[in-house]
């Protein structure tokens, strides 16, 4: 096999037995592991956008943070284009390949720099210019990448509006030419009109600069109709992984099924002969994760293997990966 079809067929990122731990303090100078992100593996293609799902508390922003390094992972490896990211100077060479566009564009932009300074600050870091006006010319067309005017550049965020600010952050991360970006959440706190523009603009993005996304979110809908792949994480455990169309329109694990039957269907007849699947209790906390499956408290179909012992994740059809003991009968 040649270099370029093991180049091509190699995943750009490559996540392995990824756990995030932070202990928390329970009284008594005693502290307990708090469970983010509890071993899960995956890998994401070359130009592919896996979008990654779950309640809110399931672990995905943490899982996006330490695949990242922004966290230090627990344990695991992240591999990112063929290379483990093991030692700091491994982590700085991914911060200019790999980074983030984060959920609020409220908090994210310091309110003390200029539009020009918060998406210049990456160049700046990596001193990525060898001139100011290299520096400005590369600023203003990142501004006008996003949809932002040149003279934008002299104002602050708090001038701009949600999506406007979202496009500054936007702009931030595209300034080192990532080939990974990590969107976490990046149109949920954004008003519904805005949010398919800033997904279009995604979307462009991805097919002018060939850019491989992680796309977390809450919202199935929008996951569906920017992801390639959709996988499901629920407590800190990854549950279910298959193509968009198929997490859709055949899930196979109980917890993955409620999630889709709670998509609201624009054609009447269909919405009428769909039955919502309404999980009962509450999503446990992870600080004290129930045995074996975590989805078991709220699980109709489950017994006492599920109690016992996590089941694998496997892949049950070419490409369809379910962490669920019953998963053959049901």
């Amino acid at each position: 096999m040649n270099l370029t079809t093991d180049q091509n067929e190699r995943p750009l990122v490559d996540v392995r037995h990824l756990k995030q731990y932070f202990n928390i303090n329970v009284g008594a100078l005693r502290t307990k592991p708090l469970k983010a992100v509890d071993d899960i593996s995956f890998s994401i293609r070359r130009g592919e956008t896996l979008g990654l799902v779950g309640e809110s508390g399931c672990g995905k922003t943490t899982a996006g943070r330490s695949i990242l390094h922004l966290y230090q992972p627990t344990a695991g490896e992240v591999e990112f284009d063929g290379k483990l990211i093991r030692t700091k100077d491994d982590i700085r060479e991914l911060r200019k390949k790999a980074t983030m566009v984060f959920q609020d564009p409220y908090s994210s932009l310091n309110p003390r720099m200029t539009v020009s300074d918060i998406i210049g600050e990456p160049l700046d870091i990596h001193r990525m210019y060898s001139s100011k006006k290299e520096r400005m010319d590369r600023i203003l067309e990142l501004m006008d990448r996003v949809g932002l005017n040149s003279e934008h550049a002299s104002r602050y965020a708090h001038e701009f509006s949600g999506g406007q600010r979202q496009r500054i952050g936007i702009a931030r991360a595209l300034a080192l030419r990532p080939e990974f970006i990590v969107c976490d959440e990046p149109v949920s706190a954004l008003d519904v009109s805005i949010q398919a523009q800033v997904i279009n603009m995604f979307v462009e993005l991805q097919e002018q600069m060939g850019l491989t996304y992680l796309f977390i979110a809450h919202d199935i809908l929008v996951v569906r109709h920017i992801s390639d792949r959709i996988a499901v994480m629920y407590l800190g455990k990854m549950v279910e992984l298959a193509d968009s169309g198929v997490i859709y329109d055949q899930p196979l694990h109980p917890y993955t099924k409620s999630l889709m039957s709670s998509v609201p269907q624009p054609d009447p007849k269909i919405a009428r002969a769909n039955k919502r699947i309404v999980l009962s209790g509450d999503i446990p906390s992870p600080l004290n994760a129930p045995s074996g499956c975590p989805f078991r408290t709220r699980c109709q179909y489950a017994t006492e293997a599920c109690a016992e012992s996590m089941p694998d994740f496997k892949e049950v059809e070419p490409g369809h990966f379910v962490a669920c003991h019953r998963v053959n009968e049901l």
